[in-house]
């Protein structure tokens, strides 16, 4: 099996597994999710092709959509609501 397969499938049970965690023990685990993310994109990217590529970045930007609003209001000093 194809090293960047098995670490794209490992990646995903973490997410999903941090999903069941309650919201307070989340953000550690998750921030390192959202750091790792970009990595194993560009990885799935030259590994597959740009197809593979906008998938992988199409299911990340679903999945963080939340934490990706959050931060890009803070970066561009706007009011970080918490979302509902």
């Amino acid at each position: 099996m194809n090293a960047v397969i098995l670490l794209a499938v490992l990646w995903v049970f973490a997410a999903t597994a941090v999903a069941l965690l309650p919201m307070r023990l989340q953000m550690n685990p998750g921030l390192a999710l959202l750091i790792a993310a970009p990595v194993l994109i560009g990885a799935i990217t030259l590994e597959f092709g740009w197809l593979a590529g906008i998938a992988a970045l199409a299911g990340f930007l679903s999945m963080f959509r939340h934490p990706l609003r959050y931060f890009w209001r803070k970066w561009r000093g706007q009011e970080t609501g918490v979302p509902e």
